[in-house]
């Protein structure tokens, strides 16, 4: 997977050859703005992939907290064992 930067002015002149590259090649691209990182532009497909394992670790945390919640109390220091 390819990812390239481009200027917001390449970006709007060149929108549909972008949009080509993004769905059929995969290639994500980082739109700057006076030199500036401001947007990303990629396909469906990785945003879904994204988001997805944001919900993954999401939830990976929500059992961690389910697993230990029980044994700790809010705002309890824990001390850590020595080794």
């Amino acid at each position: 997977m390819t990812t390239k930067i481009i200027a917001s002015t390449e970006a709007q002149n060149n929108f549909g050859r972008l949009l080509d590259d993004v769905t059929q090649n995969g290639t994500r691209y980082i739109v700057k703005r006076r030199h500036t990182p401001q947007a990303v532009l990629l396909s469906l497909a990785d945003l879904e992939q994204l988001l997805a394992s944001d919900e993954r670790d999401r939830e990976a945390v929500r059992a961690l907290i389910r697993e230990l919640g029980p044994s700790y109390r809010l705002g309890e220091t824990v001390q850590e064992e020595a080794a």
